[in-house]
């Protein structure tokens, strides 16, 4: 063997997939699923790996995401091994796309319409608030954030944008750090989370901060479940402060059967489908991504497991 051995934790159903996706884009690269003889692996590709799993293969150069997100990773990563996360165009793409499908669904009161709909209510004479007096909030100016502000524009609404740093983006008020927070939370009508999981923005949306957007606002989570405190979000639909939410992620996926937001008039649950690539994309971006790795050039995608992104 030659070329780089890499651990691929996809189903068994795909690895051959991969395996001549990377033939193609990474010739002399070996990829064996995790049910294999992985121990001397140099590289591993993830989604949320056994335990102790990433330590049981002490040759490790590089783990990779398959998402962009890697929360989860930061803990169980060997203490030689360099952190990536999937950075494919596609993804944020996508994600822009699903945060205005979101941003208009809340915006023009789609909810209610559809719970009309199935209750056998007819009422045609809603009217609708103009673009230009519904500002949009949007937690996370990375690349996922940028998208999706990128894509708003053109609808006229107000943008700002909340980060951890200072960031300038063309046509965004921004603000940044917990400071920050109090000026950027009562002009989000409509609240967008694209944060990375870490730390500090674990349960980040709870009672307290939903409290300092303004009456009638709305959410749409598209970051990760544990940046909110689920019964907050429901005491506050309830109470009629929130008056939407588009939620993308939960704490528990599977969302269990029972739970309070399947059968809420005010949700719209999305089942973490906001930028799901298709299976060859996936596969072609985490090859470019480790030939890159291992031919020693700049990386955009490696993470800062202090920083959690």
């Amino acid at each position: 063997m030659t070329g780089p051995l890499i651990a691929v934790q996809v189903e068994d159903d795909l690895l051959p997939l991969w395996q001549s996706v990377f033939s193609q884009e990474m010739p002399g690269a070996h990829l064996l699923g995790f049910d294999g003889d992985v121990g001397g692996a140099d590289a591993a590709v993830v989604w949320a790996p056994p335990p102790a799993a990433l330590h049981d293969m002490p040759r490790l150069r590089f783990v990779m995401s398959r998402g962009a997100g890697v929360d989860g990773l930061v803990e169980g990563l060997p203490p030689d091994a360099v952190l990536l996360r999937m950075r494919e165009p596609g993804i944020a793409a996508r994600m822009a796309e699903f945060v205005v499908l979101s941003v208009l669904h809340l915006h023009r009161g789609w909810q209610s319409l559809h719970h009309r709909q199935t209750s056998g209510e007819w009422r045609g004479d809603m009217p609708s608030l103009p673009a230009a007096e519904r500002r949009v909030g949007i937690m996370g100016l990375g690349a996922l954030g940028t998208a999706a502000a990128e894509r708003l524009a053109p609808f006229g609404f107000p943008l700002s944008g909340w980060s951890r740093s200072p960031k300038a983006l063309p046509g965004i008020e921004t603000y940044h750090g917990e400071a920050g927070l109090e000026g950027f939370l009562p002009r989000c009508d409509i609240l967008i989370c694209l944060l990375p999981l870490t730390p500090e923005t674990q349960d980040l949306i709870d009672a307290e901060l939903l409290a300092k957007l303004p009456a009638g606002a709305m959410l749409v989570n598209a970051g990760r479940g544990g940046h909110l405190v689920e019964p907050d979000l429901l005491a506050a639909l309830e109470s009629g402060h929130v008056a939407g939410a588009v939620l993308d992620v939960t704490r528990t996926e599977p969302l269990p059967a029972g739970h309070g937001f399947w059968q809420h008039p005010k949700i719209t649950l999305t089942q973490h489908g906001a930028a799901v690539q298709g299976r060859d994309e996936e596969a072609r971006a985490a090859a470019c991504v480790l030939r890159a790795a291992f031919a020693g050039k700049d990386l955009p995608h490696r993470v800062e497991p202090g920083r959690g992104y």
